[in-house]
């Protein structure tokens, strides 16, 4: 069994892909003016989809902060994440 993801399991898959410490990345950073493109929006699209997360990646594109992000992956979890 998996964990649950959190928002800071997010913050930090996103952070490894940039080469960027966590910690700089605040809930209302544009991930885009970060440097996060779609090739790498693609790579956790599909690592959360592994996870039962039903995401896509218009989903994501169109909302590029950790904050939008979660208000959308949240709802997504599976039952028990």
């Amino acid at each position: 069994m998996s964990q649950k993801l959190t928002l800071d399991d997010v913050r930090a898959q996103v952070a490894e892909l940039l080469y960027e410490d966590p910690a700089e990345l605040t809930d209302e950073e544009n991930l885009i003016d970060w440097g996060l493109d779609s090739v790498r929006i693609m790579t956790l699209v599909e690592n959360w989809r592994r996870r039962g997360v039903q995401i896509t990646f218009a989903d994501l594109a169109e909302r590029p902060t950790l904050a939008e992000w979660w208000a959308v992956l949240e709802p997504k979890l599976p039952a028990g994440e």
